[in-house]
């Protein structure tokens, strides 16, 4: 532990070991990636994947590893258990911060299948890390506003194509399908100008989440919704890695995948999609009792844990 440094140090120290960490296993992984798009046998070419699959989880694995040395976040966890690694999940989450990725990661990876994020297609373009997604076939979403779909009606549906596309692939192995309902990090900011009925949560968006039901439904052993606090407010990346982070919340939740909306028709039925929304919103309303009630219990509590 090298919490006995100043938080500055250990902020310097964590970043270091993350670059080494991510500089040491992405070649690896585009190694691997690369030699899978030249091999035209489909056996080998589905080896290979499962073997980018072992390279990403080891990097994880040693993500967990510094983050070890360098924090002492107290870890408050509920629900681990019972939990597939072999089977496939869509998984649901409140978003407040980057850091909330490492959380689910941490505490997530070998668990469960890997992680796939639907990503904003701006960010391939993140050195290293843009090529990582790339390699591990995450999808890459074009979110336009309405605005732009009005002027641009060609453009409508892309982004179904491309999750219909993208879970088609995650329907081959294993995989647990990664959705921020919110689909950005919480701020109080944001929640005003939405004009959200939510606490501590944005408005939810049901479409990502339909799409992936209505394409592998019939694959996905269960919901898991997971439920991240910050009894001390949600922190910047930065202020992680300097080791500040004193406590982590997570409620996992296993939950029944709704047959009856899975199969149904989202696109193409009005009275599926108001269904489906309003299954959505009765998620996120429990979703903020919850995170008032943990943190109602935090401040009873009233301790700082080391």
């Amino acid at each position: 532990m090298l919490n006995f440094l100043p938080p500055p140090l250990v902020g310097v120290i964590a970043a270091l070991l993350l670059a080494v960490n991510t500089l040491f296993w992405v070649p690896v992984l585009l190694c691997c990636s690369l030699l899978r798009l030249l091999l035209p046998i489909p056996a080998l070419r589905r080896g290979l994947a499962r073997v980018a699959l072992l390279i990403a989880e080891s990097w994880i694995a040693c993500n967990s590893g510094w983050m070890t040395l360098t924090q002492r976040t107290h870890w408050d966890v509920e629900g681990l258990g019972e939990l597939d690694y072999r089977s496939w999940y869509l998984v649901s989450c409140n978003h407040q911060s980057w850091v909330d990725i490492l959380v689910l990661q941490h505490l997530l990876n070998r668990r469960i299948p890997l992680l796939k994020f639907f990503l904003k297609r701006q960010l391939i373009w993140v050195p290293v890390i843009g090529l990582a997604w790339w390699a591990l076939e995450f999808p890459f979403m074009r979110r336009h506003s309405e605005e732009f779909l009005r002027r641009h009606p060609e453009m409508r549906g892309k982004d179904q194509e491309t999750t219909r596309k993208a879970c088609e692939r995650f329907a081959r192995i294993p995989t647990s399908v990664m959705n921020f309902l919110e689909g950005t990090r919480f701020t109080p900011a944001k929640r005003q100008r939405q004009q959200s009925p939510y606490r501590h949560l944005l408005k939810p968006k049901a479409g990502g989440l339909a799409l992936a039901l209505n394409a592998m439904g019939e694959k996905f052993r269960s919901i898991l919704d997971v439920t991240i606090v910050y009894p001390d407010g949600a922190p910047t990346f930065w202020y992680f890695l300097c080791g500040r982070l004193r406590r982590v919340v997570v409620r996992i939740e296993r939950l029944p995948v709704p047959r009856d909306l899975a199969e149904a028709d989202y696109a193409g039925d009005p009275a599926v999609r108001a269904a489906f929304q309003r299954w959505v919103q009765d998620l996120w309303r429990d979703k903020d009792a919850r995170i008032d009630a943990l943190l109602a219990a935090h401040r009873t509590d009233g301790t700082s844990r080391p």
